[in-house]
């Protein structure tokens, strides 16, 4: 026996988030277009205001905010609500892009602009398409994944190369040396793809790499 399909009901198909999908795209492409130049910073939500690296994002961001950048995060906790800190400190545009999780994440108190998404992938279309780099501060799995997406989207030529800078030395050698003596080892990336990002250990280096990038002094 065939099944009919109830033609007013189709909004709980699958094919009814495509309009979701499709007003996420807009309304973040309609918002963030209108920001000049922007550098979306990644970290742990984990972080407290005692912790070294939220005092380091939150100088970092202050520093790239006075070099008029926009400072895009993920509007939540930790390092996020440090660089968002950072930039409102500095007198810079303070944006958040807030995901809808389970554990609702709220965004922190120094989002000047919020924007909401539902979807993850949309969400990391509008941090790499308005940014004009990543700075990745010690973080969890969420943060690796948009360090490593970002890599790869330059290393396979989809996007323009643009600096990936990760913040740590302490916190990230053991991931570059893995990298080298293991990955690269074994020919699963070549010796020109670790030059797709660089690692620093301060916010003044964090800007020097930017600048030097675009051609600052």
């Amino acid at each position: 026996m065939r099944n009919k399909h109830n033609l007013d009901d189709f909004t709980h198909e699958e094919t009814w988030r495509i309009f979701r999908i499709i007003s996420e795209f807009v309304e973040g492409f309609e918002m963030l277009s209108k920001v000049e130049k922007a550098i979306s910073i990644f970290g742990s939500s984990r972080m407290s205001p005692v912790n070294r690296y939220y005092k380091l994002a939150e100088q970092t961001a202050y520093l790239l905010a006075k070099e008029g950048y926009a400072i895009i995060t993920g509007s939540g906790p930790g390092i996020m609500e440090a660089a968002n800190k950072g930039a409102k400190r500095a007198g810079g545009l303070s944006i958040g892009l807030n995901i809808q999780i389970p554990q609702e994440q709220k965004p922190n108190r120094y989002v000047d602009t919020i924007l909401e998404f539902r979807y993850f992938f949309v969400r990391k279309v509008m941090f790499v398409k308005y940014a004009k780099a990543f700075v990745i501060m010690p973080g969890g799995y969420g943060t690796l994944d948009e360090f490593t997406e970002a890599i790869n989207l330059i290393q396979t030529k989809r996007i323009p190369e643009f600096p990936v800078v990760l913040l740590g030395k302490n916190y990230w050698q053991g991931l570059i040396n893995w990298l080298k003596d293991i990955v690269l080892k074994v020919g699963n990336i070549s010796k020109d793809d670790l030059n797709i990002f660089t690692l620093v250990d301060t916010p003044k280096e964090v800007v020097s790499v930017i600048k030097k990038f675009y051609g600052k002094s």
